[in-house]
């Protein structure tokens, strides 16, 4: 997706740029009423995500509508699955072979937490993260031939509104923060496909004991995925 001046100030998802090639395969808004439990995809695609009972939607801030993810103290039991949102296994949201990019914007004032991800570390098929530990923007694609991670070397945990974009290409993952690329590594991942799937929020499969469920806390206003 091609950032403009207008997402940046406004917050909203825009479709796919024609200079980047990309075709959005979901595109959550986050404007959904208060109380919804249904997380609407715009793209046309159907996929639609589960909102859990403790994810409050319609928050207004700085000028932004979006979802808000209360702080959750790190491995403390038990787990709270209600704090996700999940999107059921679809192979559409499996980065495969293909170029791919997930930019969301954020705002937050705490400093742990993954925001999206589909699939965890042990995932048979690789997986794909976003999370946010020391308030620094981590992206990170685990594939059959290794896993590459980038993350920006400030932090935005400041409580203003940032779009992060993630992108996995066959030559490498970058990481832009407000339209501005801040890291890139080279290498290529292999294919990435599991079948889990996509949560928003934390991880699906953990108990808070042996398995920290890294609960992101703060606002999202809406996330897209691309690709090509």
């Amino acid at each position: 997706m091609a950032v403009t001046a207008a997402v940046l100030a406004g917050g909203s998802a825009t479709a796919a740029g024609a200079s980047t090639g990309h075709h959005p395969v979901a595109t959550w808004s986050m404007n959904e009423g208060a109380g919804a439990r249904t997380m609407i995809d715009s793209s046309g695609n159907g996929l639609h995500g589960s909102i859990g009972g403790e994810v409050v939607t319609d928050v207004g801030v700085r000028g932004a509508t979006g979802y808000r993810f209360t702080r959750l103290q790190p491995d403390r039991p038990p787990a709270h699955p209600r704090h996700l949102v999940t999107v059921a296994d679809s192979s559409a949201l499996d980065p495969g072979s293909r170029d791919y990019a997930v930019t969301l914007r954020l705002r937050t004032t705490y400093q742990f937490g993954n925001i999206i991800q589909k699939g965890q570390a042990t995932a048979s098929g690789g997986n794909f993260k976003l999370q946010i530990p020391n308030g620094i923007v981590q992206c990170l694609f685990r594939g059959s031939n290794g896993t590459i991670i980038v993350q920006a070397s400030r932090r935005i945990n400041d409580g203003w509104w940032h779009v992060v974009r993630c992108e996995r290409t066959g030559s490498g993952v970058s990481l832009a923060v407000d339209g501005r690329t801040v890291a890139r590594r080279g290498g290529w991942t292999g294919p990435i496909a599991n079948g889990w799937p996509l949560s928003i929020g934390g991880k699906t499969d953990c108990d808070q004991r042996d398995v920290g469920c890294d609960y992101y806390a703060g606002d999202l206003d809406w996330v897209e995925i691309e690709a090509r």
